[in-house]
């Protein structure tokens, strides 16, 4: 048995020629098999391109579209395995709205050859996207009716790896993640791993078990629902 614990220095950024928008890679394994985890930020993915041995897509995290020459836009989500044939034209990416992981795998061909890269994606979706978009990220009731006189909204970064422990909040506390990742639980609750664009609920005086950051840190903004001559108070019980 072996095993390898992957660095954050592994992970590099999708290279601007083969793929349009945001997107990060990671090598798991180079050879006979080549094996890459992918990251697609919202509205990224790769050029027209086909492998000389074809392409297994299995995607991990999040919602994506995948295309072949010829076909309709099919959408892909975490759970879907997608099999390219040899030298399928062929492009793959996340929604304009959401992002996606996956793991690209592919054999090595023994003549040296190599994938081929096509044009950028002119049909994408996205492309046709109105111009204005209303997308309803969290609709959340509170337990009682809270008197709130002003909104408080803070940038918050964390360092990599640094978990913020055992805390409670003063008042109830919305959030939206901008960057990176983080581990975050209501004590009692299951776990849960929120990327750049998903929204956290922090209950009033309820003790948050875990809001840790991944090995990229994590950026978010936080919205402190505050009473008349209140102040945003953070506890550690």
């Amino acid at each position: 048995m072996q095993i390898s614990r992957t660095a954050s220095a592994a992970r590099t950024t999708a290279p601007p020629e083969w793929f349009t928008g945001e997107a990060w890679i990671e090598p798991i394994t180079k050879s006979p098999t080549q094996i890459d985890s992918v990251h697609f930020t919202p509205g990224s993915r790769t050029i027209w391109h086909r492998h000389p041995l074809g392409q297994v897509l299995v995607v991990t995290e999040g919602t994506g579209l995948v295309q072949r020459e010829g076909g309709p836009v099919e959408t892909i989500t975490e759970g879907d395995t997608v099999k390219i044939a040899p030298d399928e034209w062929h492009w793959h990416g996340a929604t304009p709205a959401t992002a996606m992981t996956h793991l690209a795998i592919e054999e090595t061909p023994g003549d040296g050859r190599t994938t081929e890269p096509g044009n950028p994606v002119t049909d994408y979706p996205g492309n046709t996207a109105p111009p204005v978009t209303r997308t309803t990220v969290l609709d959340q009731l509170l337990p009682t009716p809270h008197a709130t006189h002003r909104v408080e909204i803070r940038r918050i970064t964390i360092a990599p790896t640094h978990a913020a422990g055992l805390h409670v909040h003063n008042g109830p506390v919305f959030g939206a993640i901008e960057a990176g990742s983080v581990i975050y639980q209501i004590e009692g609750e299951p776990e849960a791993t929120l990327n750049r664009g998903d929204t956290f609920y922090e209950p009033e005086a309820t003790r948050i078990a875990r809001f840790d950051a991944q090995q990229d840190g994590v950026t978010f903004l936080g919205y402190f629902l505050l009473r008349t001559n209140e102040e945003a108070e953070l506890t550690f019980p």
